[in-house]
């Protein structure tokens, strides 16, 4: 049997995983010939797409032989036995990787930028290739999708060699590999048309997976009888929403909000951002209190819309000391409040009266903001935990550190949120 094209392998692959709808797994496709594959598998479980970057480790010379390959976060996995085999040296090896780094690296941003990650937590995960030669590249994103807090981890292709099924079988708990030939001397051997895959076509075809996943969203939040701009978002069957409290500068169309509350409304959790502050209010950045009785009206108007939902809260800067603040009332629907990059300490005596499980997080280059939030902890008698975001400054620009926040605050918020 040889495959049309990759459409065709996905539509094949995917008629083999209908069994796992069920279980509501995230598809990962491998860029860059892996998502074309992924994309099919996804529309036939009716499951969120989503990729993992990984990088083959060629052969000097070879660069189609794997050595290795290496994935986001840190990920690299070896075949010593090649490696043996071509006499590749360690030096050798860290050249070679030093380059697919800076590649894997760059192509992580422009697919990031288009399709905010879909979080793993607890999540099924089903990574997908167009095939499995080495298997290097699956292994690899085997580790990182399990350093994301995948709960299992299957890996799907239309065809591979038997000795990668059965090294990916090592390291996976299952694989699905419906053509796996005696004879097998590459992947594009098994298909008529196997071109190179273009980023553009990636690109498209993560745009539409985001699109079409995109909820229905409101305008305009009524506080008091101020109606200040916002943005309400509720996934299908969302039990929960977060409310977001902005710092100075900032407002309902925060990029770095947004992109925050996309991960949030893909693990079906609500989402409403608002501004905190008219222009005219603009001298009250710091002004806690008013920006706390904004948002406790946000609130209000929020459980008047959607009463079934469960509340939390999401602030950055002086939205955060605001936050807290809300959360002490004794009153307050809040169960559980993230701060990134947070002044917590401007909540001052009120931070002893929260109740709401807190999670802090700070970057590890924003060393004052850092010293304020560990002094502001020894005040929470709440449940409450500090993490520490290596290299990240104080907004979270640096790559991937906003990916590890949004992760970090979908957790914190499935763990204590209904």
């Amino acid at each position: 049997m040889v495959y049309r094209d990759r459409l065709e392998a996905g539509d094949r692959l995917g008629a083999d995983l209908t069994g796992l709808a069920g279980r509501r797994p995230v598809v990962l496709g491998l860029p860059r010939g892996g998502v074309p594959v992924a994309a099919r598998v996804a529309a036939a479980l009716d499951a969120p797409l989503d990729v993992i970057v990984v990088r083959k480790l060629g052969v000097p010379g070879q660069p189609e032989l794997a050595l290795g390959a290496i994935g986001e976060g840190g990920a690299r996995v070896l075949n010593d036995g090649l490696v043996r085999q071509t006499g590749a040296t360690p030096d050798d090896i860290a050249r070679v990787e030093e380059h697919e780094r800076a590649v894997l690296e760059d192509r992580a941003v422009r697919y990031r930028a288009i399709r905010p990650r879909v979080p793993l937590d607890r999540r099924f995960a089903i990574i997908v290739d167009d095939g499995l030669a080495t298997g290097a590249t699956a292994r690899a994103a085997c580790a990182v999708a399990r350093e994301l807090g995948a709960a299992s981890v299957v890996v799907a292709a239309p065809v591979g060699s038997r000795e990668a099924v059965r090294t990916v079988g090592a390291v996976a708990d299952e694989v699905v590999c419906p053509l796996s030939p005696h004879e097998f001397s590459a992947v594009g051997a098994w298909y008529h048309d196997f071109a190179p895959v273009p980023d553009s076509e990636v690109d498209l075809l993560l745009a539409r997976a985001a699109a079409k996943e995109a909820p229905a969203a409101d305008d305009d939040v009524l506080v008091g009888w101020e109606e200040l701009p916002g943005h309400l978002t509720i996934p299908p069957g969302a039990r929960s929403a977060i409310v977001f409290a902005h710092g100075s500068g900032s407002g309902a169309r925060s990029p770095r909000n947004r992109d925050v509350a996309r991960t949030l409304n893909e693990a079906g959790l609500g989402t409403l951002l608002f501004d905190l502050l008219t222009d005219e209010e603009a001298d009250r950045t710091f002004d806690i209190p008013f920006l706390a009785s904004r948002l406790e009206g946000a609130t209000r108007w929020l459980h008047a819309k959607a009463p079934q939902l469960a509340i939390g809260y999401f602030g950055s800067s002086t939205g955060a000391a605001a936050a807290l603040r809300a959360a002490s009332s004794p009153v307050s629907p809040a169960t559980a409040v993230v701060s990134r990059g947070g002044r917590p300490d401007l909540a001052g005596e009120c931070l002893g009266a929260v109740r709401a499980p807190t999670l802090l997080i700070v970057g590890g280059a924003d060393p004052d903001v850092l010293d304020l939030n560990r002094a502001a902890a020894t005040r929470l008698t709440c449940p409450h935990h500090i993490e520490i975001v290596p290299n990240a400054t104080h907004l979270f620009a640096e790559t991937g550190t906003l990916q590890k926040v949004a992760s970090l605050a979908t957790s914190w918020f499935l763990r204590y949120l209904p």
